[in-house]
């Protein structure tokens, strides 16, 4: 099991490379992600039968196809998802399901997908159960349960309970089944998912929950999904999940159920943030240092249009400067406010959730410095946006001690293809 480790305030290098060469040769602001850190997580949940990636975290095609080789199968989301996944060398079906589509709803494309692809459906609604049969009658699938409840970091991460717009829910399992059976659709698995962030004390909430459903549905079932939500610390006092405890707790409930089913049911784990989340920094460059009262500012070239997190759910990651002289000499630490470009107050990355703004430790810097922002790797990227005309981040691997660009940073031209002045 990893072990928590403070992230530095001052920072040299990312994964034995200088970050002020990776600077210079791909321009701030970009994303690095650690390969040999992405292997090492998925790793640490062998114990598992099946370890599926929640690609919804980090999509890049270089990273899917480095999570693929690891020895991991993969979930998407959307159609694109499903693209992504395929051009990035996994097969639509086989056993288990290489990757798998969960949603709440199908839109049209993700539909037709599905059914030309013969691709495993986690369904999240009566109506997909419904729609789905209607174009693939006979296929196996999962139903993805709300089991009433529902745990996370924050408020918009909790995806079980009434507030939720997640799973199908819990009272209304009969009644799917029935839709179902009139379809001849197989429900050979069960999937469960509260919230990131779930402890242990919810964790054995949801496996009595799930062991509850796959008994309703019966022996059909094949397989069971812990689905994800797997923490990762992203500051001091925060701490990992106690992996031994996480499995021998689903591997209880995975062994009763194959009692009263006399036969082998599979038990998968849904990671996405646990298996990219510390492999990625977001760099930046300090570009303006100015005092407002009581606050000293440090400004960089990244905002919320390359990490929403801190906006939207007043996440933290750890943050260290990285001298332009590549030093790695002590300097005097102060408290700092550290803000992006954009035309808006919440441009904030040292904030609470409620947008209210803190203050960080960090070394004395000045313009032309770098920052590095940890613990980037998980809805980093994938949810960054062209705000104020920003254009995307470049996107870095590094593997071997080698740096690949597997995404080029976006253009102007990029930027405006596609629109027309009639």
């Amino acid at each position: 099991m990893p072990t928590v480790g403070s992230f530095p305030t001052l920072c040299t290098e990312i994964a034995g490379i200088p970050v002020v060469e990776l600077a210079r040769r791909y321009t701030t602001p970009f994303y690095v992600y650690d390969a040999a850190k992405i292997v090492e997580r998925i790793g640490d949940l062998r114990a598992f039968d099946v370890v599926r990636y929640a690609q919804k975290a980090c999509s890049n095609l270089a990273i899917l196809d480095l999570v693929r080789r690891a020895g991991a199968v993969v979930d998407t989301v959307s159609a694109g998802e499903i693209r992504r996944a395929l051009a990035a060398g996994y097969a639509a079906h086989g056993d288990p399901p290489p990757l798998v589509y969960t949603a709440d709803i199908f839109d049209g494309e993700s539909l037709d997908l599905v059914r030309t692809h013969d691709i495993h459906v986690n369904a999240g609604s009566p109506d997909m159960i419904e729609q789905l049969g209607e174009v693939a009658p006979g296929r196996n699938l999962t139903l993805r349960i709300n089991p009433g409840f529902g745990h996370g970091h924050s408020q918009k991460t909790n995806t079980g309970g009434e507030q939720s717009k997640h799973g199908i829910w819990h009272e209304q399992l009969d009644a799917c089944l029935r839709r179902a059976d009139h379809h001849g659709l197989a429900v050979t698995g069960v999937h469960m998912h509260i919230g990131s962030g779930t402890d242990l004390e919810h964790l054995s909430q949801v496996c009595g929950a799930l062991e509850k459903a796959a008994l309703t549905v019966g022996r059909t079932v094949t397989s069971i999904s812990a689905g994800g939500g797997l923490p990762v610390p992203y500051h001091e006092g925060q701490s990992y999940v106690d992996l031994d405890e996480y499995f021998r707790l689903w591997d209880g409930t995975r062994q009763r159920l194959e009692r009263a089913f006399q036969h082998p049911v599979r038990l998968e784990i849904e990671p996405g943030r646990y298996v990219v989340a510390e492999s990625g920094y977001l760099v930046t460059e300090i570009r303006a240092v100015k005092r407002m009262g009581q606050n000293l500012f440090y400004l960089v070239d990244a905002g919320f249009n390359n990490l929403a997190r801190p906006i939207l759910y007043g996440a933290h990651h750890p943050l260290a400067v990285a001298p332009l002289d590549g030093g790695a000499v002590r300097r005097p630490v102060q408290p700092v406010v550290v803000g992006g470009p954009l035309c808006e107050s919440g441009d904030i990355f040292t904030q609470q959730e409620g947008g209210f703004v803190c203050q960080r430790d960090l070394p004395a810097a000045a313009v032309g410095d770098y920052l590095v922002i940890g613990c980037a790797g998980a809805y980093g990227f994938v949810m960054g946006s062209n705000y104020n005309s920003k254009p995307l981040a470049a996107e870095v691997l590094i593997r071997n001690g080698r740096d690949h660009l597997i995404r080029e940073r976006q253009t102007f031209e990029d930027l405006v293809r596609g629109e027309i002045v009639p």
